[in-house]
């Protein structure tokens, strides 16, 4: 099969095309996996990481990618849910021990175990992959390959940290960074809590006038403040900076969601000092 690898870690700056596109034998799906061939796999912020360095990978070559969806070409032997041809899609949690305590309290990504996909294990930057069956989520008709991709990392995080935020109909949101994840924030919150305001901090007015054009009720940059408090904020920037001015926009009791899984240490020493 066709697969894209990454051989060695490196600046993006100085090697603009860190990945190799290599041949590699078909995998084999163990007992309770099953084969998924790809159809389209999204990119993440998380594969720069991976790529520079600031994210640390066990071993190389691997093959990144944690947003995937394609059908299921084969399964094992202990498969039950899963048959030939069904529609799956594949996130960043690639399996866990199934077992401990943050298993069982659906934390499967604080495990002791927990191993993501495109880091610990080969991902969906290639013609195939396997994951546990446990591990992939059946896709609904209602989204296309492409459209299904970017809510198994962006859209499934976002929506978990709309949720920690406990915001109620009628109270104001705002979104600091304004990328794959909070973008579709910004729409959910929209259906879902129509009486809602939501307020962007971006740093380009690209990403402003996109946030307006989804339905922003006011938009700034990174450093400004915002018109009034805000009860919520969600931080989706790899930085502290914006953590530090997100606390100076918010409501007393209000409540900031950090949905980052790294923040830069040069960022956060510049603020110490």
């Amino acid at each position: 099969m066709k697969a894209m690898v990454l051989k060695k870690l490196g600046s993006l700056t100085e090697n603009r095309a860190p990945l190799e596109l290599v041949s590699l034998p078909e995998p084999v799906p163990g007992e309770s996996e099953i084969l998924v061939r790809v159809s389209r796999c999204g990119v993440c912020h998380t594969e720069l990481d991976e790529i520079e360095g600031r994210t640390s990978l066990p071993s190389l070559p691997v093959v990144l990618g944690h947003q995937a969806v394609g059908r299921v070409e084969n399964t094992g032997s202990k498969v039950n849910v899963f048959t030939k041809g069904d529609r799956v899609g594949i996130g960043w949690i690639y399996s866990s021990c199934q077992r401990c305590r943050f298993c069982s309290e659906e934390n499967e990504n604080l495990c002791r175990q927990f191993r993501a996909t495109g880091r610990d294990v080969n991902g969906g930057y290639a013609q195939y992959m396997t994951v546990p069956e446990s591990s992939a989520f059946r896709i609904p008709d209602l989204f296309s390959d492409s459209e299904a991709a970017p809510l198994l990392c962006a859209g499934a995080i976002g929506y978990r940290s709309l949720r920690l935020t406990g915001l109620k109909d009628g109270q104001n949101l705002g979104l600091t960074g304004f990328g794959a994840s909070a973008h579709l924030v910004l729409q959910i919150t929209r259906y879902r809590f129509p009486n809602s305001k939501v307020y962007v901090f971006a740093r380009s007015e690209n990403e402003r006038a996109f946030a307006r054009e989804l339905g922003a009720v006011w938009t700034g940059a990174t450093e400004e403040d915002s018109p009034e408090k805000l009860d919520c904020i969600i931080d989706t920037t790899p930085v502290w900076k914006p953590i530090i001015q997100a606390l100076k926009n918010l409501e007393s009791g209000g409540r900031l969601v950090v949905n980052a899984i790294r923040k830069e240490e040069k960022d956060k020493e510049s603020l110490c000092n």
